[in-house]
This record gives C-alpha cells, sequence and structure tokens, in this order.
C-alpha cells in the first residue's frame, strides 16, 4: 500500500523565498537542539530544503538562532 505523498508546507503557505531574518518560520524546521531536520521529516521539497538549509546557516552566523540550543558551561 503507497501513503499520500507530504505536501510541502512552505509551497502551502505561498512563500517564493525564505528569509534568513523569520526566526519563527526557521524554528519550526530545526529539533530541538538546534539541528536541521530532514526532507523526510519534515515534508519539505528539495528546493525549500536546500533554502531552508542555506537560511538557517546564515541566522546562525548572524546569533539570531543559536548554534546549539541548550548548552550550558
Amino acid at each position: 500500500m503507497k501513503r499520500p505523498g507530504k505536501v510541502c508546507p512552505i509551497c502551502e503557505m505561498g512563500v517564493r523565498v525564505i528569509d534568513y531574518k523569520d526566526e519563527r518560520t526557521l524554528v519550526r524546521f530545526t529539533a530541538e537542539r538546534g539541528k536541521i531536520l530532514p526532507r523526510r521529516l519534515t515534508g519539505t521539497c528539495a528546493r525549500h530544503q536546500r533554502q531552508l538549509s542555506r537560511a538557517i546557516k546564515r541566522a546562525r552566523f548572524l546569533a539570531l538562532l543559536p548554534f546549539i540550543r541548550g548548552y550550558a558551561r
């Protein structure tokens, strides 16, 4: 039996380009420790997954998102 395919949540929202300054959207696609979630879990298409990873990495570099969440010394 085949499962119905996942629909890309970003395509459903009608977003053409993912902005690195939009923290709410980027946090949805990261795990609780700050890792980028894979396509098979989020259901994003390949194009938007590439845009997501690029935007998350830029946001991390500019300190808008943490590299590792919950890290205490």
